[in-house]
């Protein structure tokens, strides 16, 4: 039984790690839609006014987001600075439940001004609103 404690990671490196994920995800995404007529502008990037348009904006970056947590534990972004995302209790990997869960609660973490995740900076273990609903933290991994 480990009983150390976990380093739990701060707000800043955590925005960090969105950074890189979402120029990414950008670098991914932009040629695809572009392929295929969708996006390819900030204008169109969030639409989701068409089933192209909510399988490039919506459900592509959710499957990418949420398999990358399943095998790794982490994004790209969070891999970069050495974290991963663990069950809050047993510092283990997450359920699937848990990951699913905890991508959707991101929206909810947007509520007044992404209230939710500047809430990682105030608490004590660097949860969000999103880690506090799927019950995971994430932590240094090295």
């Amino acid at each position: 039984m480990n009983t150390a404690q976990p380093e739990y990671v701060g707000f800043w490196a955590r925005f960090g790690a969105s950074i890189v994920d979402s120029i990414l995800m950008g670098i991914i995404l932009v040629p695809i839609g572009r392929v295929f007529g969708v996006g390819g502008d900030l204008e169109t990037a969030f639409r989701l006014d068409s089933p192209a348009n909510i399988m490039m904006n919506g459900i592509l970056p959710a499957i990418a987001v949420i398999l990358f947590w399943m095998y790794r534990q982490a994004t790209p972004g969070k891999m970069l600075i050495g974290a991963k995302i663990v069950d809050e209790k047993t510092l283990g990997k997450p359920t699937t439940g848990q990951l699913i869960g905890r991508y959707f609660a991101y929206y909810l973490s947007t509520i007044g001004l992404f209230l939710g995740f500047f809430w990682v900076g105030w608490d004590a273990r660097k949860q969000g609103w999103h880690d506090k609903l799927a019950g995971t933290v994430v932590i240094k991994s090295r």
